[in-house]
């Protein structure tokens, strides 16, 4: 695996298997800013279950306050849920689908979670640096992160699905 920081994967990919959805995300969140400087927001976007077309903030660690809740047709985590594609900005100042939550963010990534082909949230990272989400190297670790999230968003939503 080409991955960067192949450590914190195998990391995640162990803790996933024991817990649930939203600690695996709190986990990941606080891990990933701990070890990796450049970051300095991590956090999920959730599907929201009162409105479909909308996401709310879940579990996220950083340096600022975010927007609480996000539609799909604003900033960036909106445009990856609606449309299901990672979305990334190397300079935010340039892309007016950023929503600014603090000027000394420079770049960001945004990646759609699949369950079931279905957009269940969005992981988003935020740098204070340009292009920090290089396609060969930080946008890999950021997309295997969100994938690790969404295997776990399935095996929850199987076992909601059982006990319904």
């Amino acid at each position: 695996m080409g991955v960067p920081h192949k450590y914190l994967v195998k990391e995640f990919e162990d803790f996933g298997v024991s817990a649930s959805a939203e600690s695996l995300m709190q986990y990941v969140s606080e891990r990933i800013h701990l070890h990796v400087p450049r970051y300095n927001w991590v956090g999920f976007y959730l599907l929201d279950k009162t409105d479909s077309c909308s996401l709310v903030l879940g579990p996220h660690t950083g340096s600022f306050t975010p927007k609480a809740k996000i539609s799909f047709d604003e900033g960036l985590c909106g445009v990856a849920a609606s449309m299901g594609r990672v979305m990334v900005a190397d300079n935010v100042a340039v892309d007016p689908r950023y929503i600014q939550a603090c000027d000394m963010v420079k770049s960001q990534i945004s990646v759609p979670m699949l369950v079931r082909g279905k957009v269940r949230g969005v992981f988003h990272v935020e740098s204070y640096f340009l292009a920090s989400f290089k396609p060969d190297r930080e946008r890999e670790f950021v997309e295997k992160c969100a994938d690790i999230v969404a295997k776990c968003l399935q095996a929850t939503a199987a076992l909601d699905f059982v006990n319904a």
